[in-house]
């Protein structure tokens, strides 16, 4: 199941696995906005996030795969 973070979630990523410059595995940010592409099981999300590290890089939802922190 993906998991989908809401905004103002701190998350870790765990896998970019289809960017050419990914933001590094482990890396921590804060979920700024998440938006739904697409309807049923084809649909996929835009997580914009803001990286502790500096990066602007989105997320998409599936491929890449992230934990919500507590």
């Amino acid at each position: 199941m993906k998991t989908i973070p809401k905004p103002g979630d701190r998350i870790r990523l765990t896998a970019m696995p289809d960017e050419p410059h990914p933001v590094p595995s482990g890396s921590i940010g804060t979920v700024a906005g998440v938006d739904r592409i697409g309807t049923g099981c084809d649909a996929w999300f835009q997580v914009d996030v803001d990286w502790d590290n500096g990066r602007t890089l989105m997320l998409s939802i599936p491929p890449d795969e992230i934990v919500v922190l507590e």
